[in-house]
């Protein structure tokens, strides 16, 4: 798994009360092999300030949707976002079977991680979207559909499987429309999920 702090983009428009983050999955073997404790993952969803964009997982899948009218290559069309600042983000590699949404067992581990950070006090004031990429193998469609199906799958695994609240959670597939390496659409590091914190929830009820 690996993680890392970074700002990520975000389209101007969304910046005006529909802001939205791409957050994206993996599938990659490395998943099984590489963990990050919790400690490390609540460093990296820490959020640095208090004051950050309102994001939208409806906004960002009507921007992802949009996205897909426009055709040849993946370097030629424009970004799905751009300039999304102040979010802290991780990026962690969950594996699947084969064109499905089941979460394979090697990565309930890393699932539990990314929970028991959701857990902890510096943390438990916070929201934070689920995003799921895949590469460009297959048709636009179907990953989309896959993506959003993935992301859920990791939402439900927290929310019932690790506790974390639901009222906590967001999720959006964005199938292949935010690919990292837009010059190698079918490589593994498009394949990925993001987690970003969102901002303060307020207080919820217990």
């Amino acid at each position: 798994m690996s993680l890392h702090l970074s700002t990520v983009a975000l389209r101007a428009a969304l910046v005006a009360g529909i802001a939205a983050a791409p957050v994206l999955f993996g599938t990659s073997p490395a998943a099984a092999q590489a963990f990050t404790p919790d400690s490390a993952i609540v460093q990296g969803l820490q959020a640095s300030v208090s004051n950050v964009p309102t994001v939208s997982a409806e906004a960002l899948k009507g921007l992802a949707l949009a996205h897909m009218q426009y055709s040849g290559p993946p370097q030629s069309r424009p970004p799905l976002a751009i300039q999304l600042d102040q979010l802290a983000q991780i990026n962690v590699e969950i594996e699947f079977d084969l064109n499905s949404a089941m979460v394979k067992p090697a990565s309930y581990r890393t699932l539990g991680a990314i929970a028991d950070a959701m857990h902890n006090p510096v943390l438990l004031g916070y929201k934070f979207l689920v995003v799921g990429n895949t590469d460009a193998t297959g048709t636009r469609e179907y990953n989309m559909k896959l993506s959003q199906e993935r992301s859920d799958a990791v939402v439900q695994a927290l929310a019932t499987t690790f506790r974390v609240d639901p009222r906590r959670l967001e999720s959006v597939g964005l199938g292949q429309e935010a690919l990292q390496d837009t010059r190698n659409p079918d490589a593994a590091i498009n394949r990925r999920v993001q987690i970003f914190n969102i901002g303060s929830t307020g207080v919820l009820a217990p």
